[in-house]
C-alpha cells in the first residue's frame, strides 16, 4: 500500500540500459535479480506471475504457458533464444538440482515478496546508477511494452493493439497511458510553440 498523496507510478527502463544491468548483475554474482529482470522485461508478465515460475517451465523451453493470477487468462509466451541461454547460465551458476523449485528464491529459500524486491530494486538503482526515476517491479512490464512499441517503428499502432490484448487492457488508449505514451504526446504539443 502506498502513502497518501505519494507518486506510485513506475517508469520503464531504456532497453539497452536494462540489458547492461542484467549483464552487470550476473557478472557481480546477483544471479537471481539478473534472471528476474531479464524474464520480467522479455515476458511482460506481472510480478505475481513471475514469482510463481519454476525452473521446469522456463529451462530448455521455447514457450511458457501460464494462467495469469490477476486475469485468470491463459497466456502463451515465446521464450527468446538468447534469453534461453541466459536462463541456462543462471541455472548452472545457481547449481539448481530440483527443476520443480521456484526460480526466485531468496537466501532463506523462500519466494521473494514483492515488497522485498522493490527494496532490492531501489538498492540496484542506486548501486548501478540506473537512469530511471521510479524503478519498481512494474518497471519490467513497462520496459517490455515500450520496447515492443519502439521496435515496431511505423507499425507502432498495430503493436499497441497487440500489447493491449497481451496486457488485457480494455482499449488501446489505456495501453498508451500505461506506457506513458499519452503524456509524451501531450507534452510534445509545447514543442510546437516558438519564441
Amino acid at each position: 500500500m502506498s502513502l497518501k498523496n505519494s507518486y506510485t507510478t513506475s517508469d520503464y527502463v531504456e532497453w539497452n540500459a536494462m540489458l547492461n544491468l542484467v549483464r552487470r548483475l550476473y557478472r557481480d554474482g546477483n544471479i537471481r535479480m539478473s534472471l528476474l529482470i531479464s524474464c520480467g522485461c522479455f515476458f511482460g508478465l506481472r510480478i505475481s506471475d513471475l514469482l510463481s515460475l519454476k525452473w521446469e517451465q522456463i529451462l530448455n523451453s521455447s514457450t511458457l504457458v501460464i494462467i495469469e493470477k490477476k486475469t485468470r487468462k491463459r497466456r502463451v509466451i515465446k521464450i527468446n533464444s538468447q534469453l534461453q541461454g541466459h536462463i541456462k547460465d543462471c541455472y548452472d551458476q545457481l547449481n539448481i538440482s530440483d527443476n520443480t523449485e521456484p526460480c526466485f528464491l531468496s537466501r532463506k529459500k523462500t519466494i521473494y515478496t514483492i515488497q522485498r524486491i522493490n527494496v532490492v530494486f531501489k538498492e540496484i538503482k542506486k548501486k548501478y546508477n540506473l537512469k530511471v526515476d521510479h524503478f519498481s517491479t512494474h518497471s519490467m512490464r513497462k520496459t517490455f511494452g515500450r520496447q515492443i512499441v519502439t521496435m515496431a517503428g511505423e507499425q507502432a499502432e498495430f503493436a499497441l493493439i497487440k500489447l493491449s490484448e497481451l496486457f488485457n487492457h480494455s482499449d488501446v488508449m489505456t495501453t498508451r497511458r500505461y506506457l506513458g505514451l499519452r503524456t509524451e504526446e501531450l507534452l510534445e504539443t509545447y514543442d510546437l510553440l516558438n519564441f
